[in-house]
C-alpha cells in the first residue's frame, strides 16, 4: 500500500466486510487492528473508521488485488463462523476486484480445509497463476 487513502481504503473495505454477518465480533475487531497497526494507522483514526462512510479505490495492482482478497478470506474466519453471507458477499467482491472466479474459489476452500485456516503464500499465488494456462 503506497498511499494513507490507500491504506484507509483497504481498513474500509475489511471493515464493511467484518459486519457483513449483522455482528463484529472481538476476534474480527483484534484481527483488524491488527492490519491497522501494520498499515500504521493510529487507533483513533482505525476506531472513527467504524462510523464513516468513505469513498471506496481501487487497487490497481493484481497482486495488491489477489494480497486483500486473501486478507478478506482470513476476516472471513477468525471468528471460527462461516456465514453464507460472508461467502456470497467475498466472492462479490472478488470479482468487482476484477480477480478470477476460479482461482479464488479455489483459494477459498484451501482456506475452508487448511486446520488453521492459513495457506502458504505460493498456493494462493499458484491458484491464480494456473488460471493464466
Amino acid at each position: 500500500m503506497n498511499t494513507y487513502e490507500q491504506k484507509i481504503s483497504l481498513l474500509t473495505d475489511m471493515i464493511a466486510f467484518s459486519i457483513v454477518d449483522g455482528k463484529l465480533h472481538q476476534r474480527e475487531y483484534d484481527f483488524l487492528f491488527i492490519i491497522a497497526q501494520e498499515l500504521k494507522i493510529d487507533k483513533a483514526v482505525f476506531d472513527d473508521l467504524f462510523h464513516q462512510e468513505l469513498p471506496v479505490m481501487s487497487i490497481k495492482m493484481e497482486i495488491h488485488r489477489i494480497h486483500q482478497f486473501y486478507r478478506l478470506a482470513l476476516l472471513m474466519h477468525v471468528d471460527g463462523i462461516l456465514h453464507e453471507k460472508e461467502e456470497i458477499a467475498i466472492k462479490q467482491m472478488a470479482i468487482n476486484m476484477g480477480l478470477n472466479p476460479a482461482a479464488t474459489k479455489k483459494v477459498l476452500l484451501l482456506i475452508k480445509e487448511s486446520p488453521t485456516r492459513v495457506i502458504d503464500p505460493r498456493q494462493l499465488m499458484s491458484a491464480f497463476k494456473e488460471q493464466y494456462n
